[in-house]
């Protein structure tokens, strides 16, 4: 296998972990469609944050990391299903109102791009993929390691962007249809937050019970 196959091979895989729906879109959207595009790419832009630090790890995760995982994995998946219920709850609760498309202040935006990147940070299954699979990927036979990591750590991100953008892009275009609809807003954010919220009681079950 050349350098080249084995960059598609991992864009391939990685890709399709990225666009199935999971707690990081379901935030995304969310803050697309309640607060504007500038606040769903600020969302995004957090995930990729901790996208970067996941690729880190991957990247370390042949040595003490690989080790530990078996007694970290349950306790990390507990506490990233409590936190994602949480903002899922919030969401269900206060439900998502567009009252109008202007932006939204500065404070939303580093709120969005803050809780993006410790939706991604908490998400347990992004470290085991980033464990399990990433190391398989860095070769020796293909040159020095640290190069490899730092392209597939743009990748990784340059894929999130693409994925996760264009999701804030349309969802923001679409909240302008709307504004002036409360049923609808409303309808939109309790079904975003009972997803976010489903999801979490799933990964809750696996992190108490097993898979």
């Amino acid at each position: 296998m050349t350098y080249t196959e084995n960059l598609w091979l991992f864009f391939t895989l990685l890709f399709g972990i990225i666009i199935v729906p999971g707690m990081d879109m379901i935030f995304v959207l969310a803050n697309a469609l309640g607060r504007g595009r500038t606040a769903g790419m600020a969302a995004t832009a957090g995930i990729m944050l901790g996208g970067l630090v996941h690729s880190l790890y991957g990247a370390l995760g042949v040595g003490l990391l690989t080790a530990l995982m078996p007694v970290l994995f349950r306790p990390l998946l507990v506490a990233g299903a409590l936190y994602m219920a949480w903002i899922g709850i919030v969401l269900i609760r206060s439900a998502i109102t567009v009252d109008h498309v202007g932006p939204a202040d500065s404070r939303s935006h580093w709120q969005a791009f803050r809780r993006g990147a410790v939706t991604c940070l908490m998400n347990p299954k992004a470290y085991l993929f980033m464990l399990a699979v990433y190391p398989q990927f860095l070769r020796p036979d293909f040159g020095p390691l640290v190069p490899q990591a730092a392209v597939m750590a743009a990748m990784t991100a340059a894929t999130q962007l693409l994925v996760y953008g264009g999701l804030a892009v349309a969802a923001g275009r679409a909240r302008a249809a709307l504004v002036g609809n409360p049923a609808a807003t409303i309808w939109t954010g309790r079904v975003a937050g009972s997803m976010l919220l489903a999801v979490s009681l799933l990964t809750l079950r696996e992190g108490v019970f097993g898979a």
